[in-house]
């Protein structure tokens, strides 16, 4: 049977890369979407993966790379979103807009991409978000807000296409082993983050596969993780 293929987006990226490596053991094709051109460099040299250049913020930038994918290996079957960066700093000298990055990106990812699963009634939607869909943080503030937009996106598109035999699947993981945790360090470091015992990122993408299997939505890795959702659910602020 002829394997099926995968739309990742940051691809290069910590938990994009380690996704990317573990479909093509599992025999996917890859079509392996990323802004930054060095980053395609990083990717393992496969046959079976087709790398591309693009910002999934410009949905006419994505286009043109969803229709190579199409040409070149197939049509989508499974659709990764992730994409994203986490600056830290003080909530007055926050400049980036996140929100267009994430949940922008998100957006034109999913309209590009999404009306063709539900048109063949099959496949995954899958999206690397983050404790910080519900747990308001110091001095991630503009992050915090790009997780609660993309969680309202996402939730609302799995509950409009409920019984069409699309998953919909989100992992919000407490704080993960990767280089975009590290760089924290290097400007402003959450005193929460140290609450939270970090995760090896393949504890994460081990949590996934079992999570298809089941057709979750959600996806909370880490002992603490689902508690402190509960806590936040009903001790507000």
């Amino acid at each position: 049977m002829e394997s099926k293929v995968v739309l990742i987006t940051a691809a290069s990226a910590a938990m994009g890369q380690l996704y990317t490596r573990k479909m093509l053991e599992q025999g996917w094709r890859i079509a392996a979407l990323e802004v930054n051109h060095a980053g395609l460099d990083a990717l393992p040299n496969s046959s079976t993966l087709l790398s591309m250049n693009g910002d999934i913020t410009e949905e006419e930038a994505v286009i043109p790379s969803v229709r190579k994918m199409h040409t070149e290996l197939d049509s989508v079957h499974c659709v990764v979103n992730a994409a994203g960066i986490m600056p830290t700093s003080r909530i007055l000298d926050q400049e980036i807009d996140l929100t267009e990055i994430k949940y922008g990106g998100l957006v034109s990812f999913a309209h590009v991409n999404l009306q063709d699963l539900l048109e063949r009634k099959r496949g995954e939607f899958i999206s690397f978000e983050s404790l910080a869909r519900h747990l308001s943080t110091s001095y991630i503030s503009a992050y915090n807000a790009s997780k609660f937009a993309v969680i309202a996106d996402i939730e609302v598109l799995y509950q409009k296409n409920k019984g069409k035999d699309v998953n919909f699947t989100c992992i919000c993981p407490p704080p993960v082993q990767t280089p975009l945790l590290k760089q924290t360090r290097k400007t402003v470091y959450p005193k929460i983050f140290g609450v939270f015992r970090t995760l090896s990122p393949e504890t994460v993408i081990t949590k996934i596969g079992r999570a298809l299997t089941n057709s979750k939505l959600w996806i909370s890795p880490g002992s603490a993780t689902k508690f402190s959702w509960l806590f936040r659910r009903f001790y507000q602020a």
